[in-house]
């Protein structure tokens, strides 16, 4: 990892399997980061829509990895990027009864070359952002 590598952890109050489907389940990405078209799945394409605009693509990837309730390797990229690819990691683990979730979001600088730091701004306060309605829809699963 180096300098321009953004890594964010959070401990969210659902089991890893709960978390695995936020990450993962269509429906349940839309309600924290962006509706997907599709469920994710290993080895292939996806793309997230733009719900506050046209539900236009906004970003989009491949799935490189998916070991269910532990990690989740993909590509990604933004429309500012003009299809330079990123590598998004997730980590889950167990802790006290909850989740720790591990993002590193890096490449950023490569691809975004002259205009890294606006990039890394842009994205670090966007994951903030998610990670705090990520922890509302864990909460309100665990008091449903």
């Amino acid at each position: 990892m180096n300098a321009t590598t953004i890594t964010k952890t959070v401990f969210l109050d659902a089991p890893r399997e709960v978390v695995w489907d936020f990450l993962t389940k269509k429906d349940k990405l839309a309600r924290w980061f962006h509706p997907a078209e599709q469920d994710l799945k290993e080895g292939a394409d996806y793309t997230l829509l733009d719900q506050r605009g046209d539900m236009s693509r906004i970003c989009w990837g491949t799935v490189l990895e998916m070991r269910p309730f532990e990690s989740l390797v993909y590509t990604f990229t933004v429309k500012p990027l003009n299809g330079a690819m990123t590598t998004v990691r997730w980590n889950l683990k167990e802790a006290a009864g909850g989740t720790q979730l591990t993002l590193s979001h890096e490449g950023i600088e490569q691809a975004a070359g002259e205009a890294a730091f606006a990039m890394l701004s842009a994205l670090d306060s966007g994951w903030d952002e998610h990670f705090g309605r990520l922890r509302k829809e864990a909460m309100a699963r665990v008091e449903a």
